[in-house]
């Protein structure tokens, strides 16, 4: 009887673990071209990662010189900004005009008399109603929205009166300023401007001391209806003048006197102000420098990926790949050739030249700074479109390419799906040949196995006929 085999090979006598080690490692040998190609497909799918987001950029890019929003950008200068201000809200017309202000809006403000901190003002009601008063102040015109009725108890206080006020939206901020002397309170017009002022009527219920509330110059010899508040200052409106022409604003800002321009006064002048609304050409130059960096970004990734470096003797992860070629070739046909119908019709006429390796350069600051003169020509370079609504301009046409090469069916967005499966099918094939070499690798081991068994039993066999041998051998001698 043997014993069961601990050791391959042990059996039979052979170095097993080696043969299957070789065996397996030729069923192997498929993994390293497989490998070696996961590699190289990896690298592709990085590589087509960044070409998807550097057409993004260009897209973006050609997007900003398509929009209006671009060229219509203004700028907006004061030769005496410490007292007018102005800036674009929409899209003003380019333009220049001088300005004098000689007065500014204020609030209508009244004061009341002191009283003692602490102590009832007396009850009633007080009457708030806006409008506007005369130069003297002797007549009141009230405006359009209704009195305002606010009910006094016999224990308010200035300050819980001023909390009322405040509460009334009234058209009016109480405070109440305390001093040495007492407390007063202080009314102030929330607007500015003379049709934002207010009067104050006060009607006393049980016992006098409301009236003090009260501002009403025009009815001031009424009995509880007196100008009480004697410290007092008029609303006003700004006062301006355009080019000699005068003109007037309820606030210190006159938003409707140019159509997208807004100007603010902040200080009365002793000269005109000179006001310059331009076309901001800085803007649209950075516009235009993005986009030949976004081209010249994607134009480069591009080139080194498909070119094949003959110092090195490298090539590119696309060398040879001719949907990345021809995807270079029209990006750069984009660009080129006659584009638009205007007075400029070609890069080089704005002072852009194509370099050797396709990338673009601002060779020629002077004449793209005389088309920035010329911006409407200048935009119908980028932005042009014929007839049948197809864009011609420069920007608008890489739009459009770029649009296409990331849709759904476009070439990026393709070429990238196609470059996802084939690592997919990369990765089944490494796993077949694995499991080859394993299923082989477990055969092998098998039939070695089953060897060394029967060249054991056949060891043993013959161990014991040699035995039988040498015992019959001695008996007959």
């Amino acid at each position: 009887m043997t014993g069961s085999i601990s050791s391959i090979g042990i059996g039979s006598g052979l170095d097993v673990e080696s043969i299957i080690s070789q065996m397996v490692a030729i069923e192997k040998k498929p993994l390293d071209l497989l490998q070696t190609q996961a590699t190289k497909i990896q690298t592709q799918i990085s590589t087509y990662g960044q070409i998807s987001s550097l057409v993004s950029t260009l897209q973006d890019a050609a997007s900003a010189l398509s929009l209006d929003g671009t060229w219509n950008t203004k700028t907006v200068t004061s030769s005496n900004s410490s007292a007018i201000t102005a800036k674009a809200t929409g899209n003003p017309s380019a333009t220049s005009f001088s300005m004098g202000v000689s007065q500014l809006a204020r609030a209508q403000s009244a004061a009341s008399g002191v009283v003692a901190a602490g102590s009832p003002v007396g009850a009633g009601t007080l009457s708030i109603q806006l409008g506007a008063w005369s130069g003297d102040a002797s007549t009141f015109t009230p405006g359009t929205a209704a009195a305002v009725d606010i009910g006094v108890s016999s224990t308010d206080t200035l300050t819980s009166v001023a909390a009322k006020i405040n509460d009334a939206n009234a058209g009016v901020v109480a405070t109440v300023l305390t001093d040495a002397s007492g407390q007063r309170l202080l009314l102030r017009s929330k607007d500015t401007g003379e049709a934002a002022g207010f009067r104050v009527q006060a009607t006393e219920s049980g016992g006098a001391g409301l009236s003090a509330l009260s501002f009403d110059p025009q009815n001031a010899s009424g009995v509880g209806m007196a100008a009480d508040m004697a410290t007092y200052q008029s609303g006003l409106d700004a006062k301006a003048t355009i080019n000699g022409v005068a003109v007037t604003s309820a606030t210190n800002t006159f938003s409707s006197l140019f159509a997208g321009l807004s100007v603010t006064a902040t200080a009365v002048t002793t000269a005109p102000a000179e006001i310059q609304v331009a076309t901001d050409s800085d803007s649209i130059k950075s516009s235009i420098q993005s986009f030949v960096d976004a081209y010249n970004a994607l134009n480069d990734l591009l080139s080194t990926s498909t070119k094949y470096d003959s110092d090195t003797n490298t090539a590119g992860v696309m060398q040879g790949d001719s949907s990345t070629v021809n995807l270079m070739n029209s990006l750069r046909s984009v660009v080129t050739g006659v584009l638009g119908s205007g007075a400029y019709q070609h890069l080089s006429d704005i002072g852009i030249e194509f370099q050797r390796g396709g990338d673009l350069k601002i060779t020629n600051e002077s004449k793209l700074d005389d088309a920035l003169g010329n911006s409407a020509e200048l935009k119908t370079l980028f932005t042009a479109k014929d007839g049948s609504g197809n864009a011609t301009g420069i920007a608008a046409r890489m739009k459009s390419f770029a649009t296409m090469l990331l849709s759904t069916d476009g070439l990026v967005t393709t070429k990238y799906g196609a470059l996802e499966k084939a690592s997919s099918r990369n990765v089944d094939e490494q796993g077949k040949v694995n499991d080859k070499a394993t299923s082989l690798e477990s055969r092998l081991r098998a039939q070695y196995t089953a060897l060394d068994t029967q060249m054991a039993q056949l060891t043993s066999l013959s161990t014991f006929m040699t035995q039988q041998i040498t015992n019959w051998n001695k008996s007959k001698g």
